[in-house]
C-alpha cells in the first residue's frame, strides 16, 4: 500500500512539474529568472513551513538531536542541487523553448543510475537501462527536435540535469535517514530562495510592481511546484529507489506537452504522441519487471 501511495505521489509530483514549465516560461515577461525563482521558492517555503511546524516539529527535535551534522550536510546538498538545477533551467528558458527545455531536463534519467553505479557501487536492476533508452527516445520525439539547433539554452538545461540527478540521489539518502518530508521540503525551498535572492539582487532589479504582474505564474510555480511537488517527491522516494524514481519523473515531458496542447493550443503531432508512448512504456517497464522477478 505504501509503495502504491508513493507511486501516486511521484505521478502527481511529475504532473505539477510538467505543467509548471509553462508558468516558468510565461512568468519572466517582466522579471528576471533569479527574481522569479527567489519569489517562487519563498512562496513555496511559506506554503510548507506552517505544515512542517504543525506536523513534524516534535519529531524534528528528536531526530535533529540524534544526528545534527548529517542533517545539515544533506539538507545543504539538497538545497544547493535544487538551486543549481532550477537556476540553470530558468535562465535557459530565456534562450530556448519549453519543448527543448523539457527534453534536455530528462537527461537526469540516465545520469541518476550512472552516478549511483559509479560512486555508490550499487547494483541496478537491468530493466532501468532499456527504460532509460525509451525515455530519451520519447523525450526526443516530444520536442520536434529535428528542426531545432543546439543553443546556449539547451546546454544550460543539460548542465542543470546533472544537478537534478544529484538532487534525486541526495533526497534518496536523506529520506532513508529522516522521516521528515515537510521539514526537508521547507529547508530546501528556503535555501533556494535565499541563494536566488543573493544573485538576483546583484544582477537584476527587484521591482514590486513587476513581480505582481507575474503573480499567477509565481503562485502556481511556488505553491504547487516549489512547495507541494517537492514534498511529494520526498515522500515518493521513501519507497521508490532513485533510478526508477528518475524514470517516473521523466513523465514531466509528457505532461508539459499535453499542457502546451491545452493551454497554448499547440497541436500534438504523431511524433509527439509516439514520444508520450515511449516514455510511458519506459516508466511501466522500470516498475513492472522488478515486480515480476519478485513474484517468481
Amino acid at each position: 500500500m505504501s509503495k502504491t501511495i508513493s507511486l501516486l505521489s511521484a505521478l502527481l509530483c511529475t504532473f505539477i512539474w510538467g505543467t509548471t514549465f509553462i508558468a516558468q516560461d510565461t512568468g519572466m515577461d517582466d522579471i528576471g529568472p533569479f527574481t522569479f525563482n527567489a519569489v517562487r521558492f519563498f512562496v513555496g517555503f511559506l506554503a510548507i513551513a506552517p505544515l512542517a511546524f504543525l506536523y513534524e516539529f516534535k519529531k524534528f527535535k528528536l531526530e535533529f538531536k540524534l544526528d545534527f551534522k548529517s542533517f545539515v550536510i544533506l539538507s545543504s546538498l539538497i538545497g544547493l542541487s535544487l538551486f543549481l538545477g532550477s537556476a540553470l533551467q530558468q535562465v535557459a528558458l530565456l534562450y530556448t523553448d519549453v519543448a527543448n527545455a523539457a527534453f534536455f531536463t530528462i537527461f537526469y534519467v540516465p545520469m541518476v543510475p550512472i552516478i549511483i553505479f559509479l560512486f555508490r557501487k550499487k547494483t541496478i536492476h537491468w530493466s532501468v537501462w532499456p527504460s532509460v533508452v525509451l525515455c530519451l527516445i520519447g523525450g526526443y520525439l516530444l520536442t520536434n527536435f529535428y528542426d531545432a539547433t543546439v543553443r546556449l539554452g539547451d546546454t544550460l538545461v543539460l548542465l542543470g540535469a546533472l544537478f537534478w540527478s544529484t538532487h534525486i540521489i541526495f533526497v534518496g539518502i536523506i529520506v532513508s535517514k529522516y522521516n521528515l518530508p515537510l521539514t526537508i521540503g521547507a529547508v530546501q525551498t528556503l535555501i533556494v530562495a535565499f541563494l536566488s535572492f543573493l544573485i538576483g539582487i546583484i544582477y537584476e532589479e527587484f521591482i514590486f510592481e513587476n513581480i505582481l504582474k507575474e503573480i499567477d505564474s509565481i503562485l502556481y510555480a511556488g505553491i504547487l511546484s516549489g512547495g507541494l511537488a517537492f514534498v511529494l517527491q520526498i515522500y515518493a522516494q521513501k519507497n521508490i529507489t532513485p533510478a526508477p524514481a528518475a524514470i517516473i519523473f521523466s513523465l514531466e515531458g509528457v505532461f508539459a506537452t499535453i499542457a502546451a496542447w491545452f493551454l497554448l493550443n499547440q497541436i500534438l503531432g504523431i511524433n509527439n504522441l509516439l514520444g508520450c508512448f515511449f516514455i510511458l512504456s519506459g516508466v511501466l517497464l522500470s516498475q513492472l519487471l522488478p515486480l515480476m522477478k519478485k513474484s517468481n
